[in-house]
């Protein structure tokens, strides 16, 4: 009886360390921005990656992100369709933060604008009924520096930004102001788009403050 006794100690004094050394698991969401288009060492210096090293051994930070895809479900290229959506949601993340809105201002996406905000809220409730009950970021794109691909940034300026305030607002989610921590750094977005290591740590470390 001792010994079955003891046995259940021991079995319960490793599950309690085991939930306690369980790391903070963050799933970073998003277009190329996210995935580090256009870094030679994305693995390295892509703002995930930047991220993890910021956050240390306490946290797990996956980077979900695929080129040229947008919020928007009608868009030419659907996150949600793209196996990187599932693989967040099965990650069961404790935080996510989900960056979309710059492929979603080309001419052929945008057409589906009054979709927006409907479609990012859906995404972001997905990630929120997990049984990890997420924290959810909402991100403001990052500036695009010029008309690339047909992505404008004064459509982000002028309509995204205004769409995910509000879809933020309404759901008591939080923002994290990506567009304005890569302002006035044109030299650092060498195709006028995607961050290089420089912004991209600059995104990281604007992330960190907000999820620390």
């Amino acid at each position: 009886m001792l010994k079955k006794t003891l046995s259940l100690i021991l079995l319960f004094a490793a599950l309690t360390f085991a939930e306690a050394q369980e790391k903070i698991r963050v799933a970073c969401v998003g277009n190329s921005i996210t995935y580090g288009s256009g870094i030679k060492n994305r693995d390295k210096d892509s703002y995930p990656a930047q991220l993890q090293q910021l956050l240390g051994e306490e946290y797990e930070v996956v980077n979900f992100g695929r080129g040229g895809r947008t919020g928007l479900s009608n868009g030419d290229r659907p996150y949600i369709k793209e196996p990187e959506y599932k693989a967040a949601l099965e990650f069961l993340p404790h935080i996510v933060i989900i960056k979309f809105g710059t492929n979603d201002t080309k001419p052929q996406n945008w057409v589906y604008r009054h979709d927006f905000e409907g479609d990012i809220e859906a995404m972001a409730k997905s990630f929120e009924s997990l049984p990890s009950e997420p924290e959810i970021y909402l991100c403001y794109p990052a500036m695009a520096y010029k008309v690339q691909w047909g992505i404008r940034n004064s459509v982000i300026e002028d309509e995204v930004i205004p769409k995910i305030k509000k879809v933020a607002k309404k759901n008591g989610w939080k923002i994290i102001n990506l567009h304005k921590a890569t302002a006035k750094m044109p030299e650092h977005f060498p195709d006028a788009i995607h961050p290089d290591p420089y912004a991209a740590g600059v995104m990281a470390k604007k992330v960190y403050k907000a999820i620390r």
